[in-house]
């Protein structure tokens, strides 16, 4: 089970459900890593909703683990790709020629929820048939509010930003235009008085 529960934050963090089948002319769903699992679930719990899919899968560390489960459900599309930037021109291309009914379904990291989620809305994509549902990895987008450079995967706090090299704190802060969480400069004030770095959540 690689579900994990949040705990209550500011209203700008996001907040996920559980994937459900709901009735759409098609169905676009985008996952990576064990998100995988909540298509797996949803695809059991729905029948016959695989034959009008069309999925996009990352599997990141995973290995072969999910793409195999998800090939045999036989979705109507299935594109299995080693990035996001490489899947990024097949995603767009899928909403640019999206009709009126599309359903998405968004599952795993919160970072490729968030990017995926941003490319629908700007794709016109009302929020309402936009889904999405946390698995796996706990990893955040940080985006530095210093420098605005992206860093990906923070797993820890405060971490060092990969662009500046400022010492940031992981801040619940989210920006749905950069699809990212906000990081600022613990040590400001202090210059080089910075606290241990501990594991999100931990």
């Amino acid at each position: 089970m690689t579900r994990f529960q949040f705990p209550k934050s500011i209203a700008s963090r996001p907040v996920y459900g559980r994937l459900t089948a709901r009735p759409g002319s098609a169905h676009l769903m985008v996952a990576d890593a064990e998100g995988a699992e909540a298509l797996l679930d949803l695809a059991a719990a729905a029948p016959g909703l695989m034959e009008r899919a069309h999925v996009i899968y990352l599997p990141k560390a995973t290995g072969a683990t999910y793409a195999r489960r998800l090939e045999a459900l036989a979705p109507a599309q299935l594109y299995v790709g080693p990035s996001y930037p490489a899947a990024e021109p097949r995603l767009r291309k899928a909403l640019a020629d999206a009709h009126m009914g599309l359903q998405v379904y968004l599952a795993g990291t919160e970072g490729l929820m968030g990017k995926a989620m941003r490319e629908a809305i700007e794709a016109g994509i009302p929020a309402g048939a936009i889904q999405t549902e946390h698995r796996g990895s706990v990893a955040r987008r940080m985006q530095c509010v210093h420098c605005k450079g992206i860093t990906e995967d923070v797993t820890t706090d405060p971490f060092v930003c990969a662009h500046c090299g400022l010492n940031l704190f992981v801040r619940d802060h989210y920006s749905r235009r950069m699809a990212a969480f906000q990081g600022v400069c613990i040590d400001a004030e202090d210059p080089g008085e910075v606290p241990p770095s501990k594991e999100l959540y931990s």
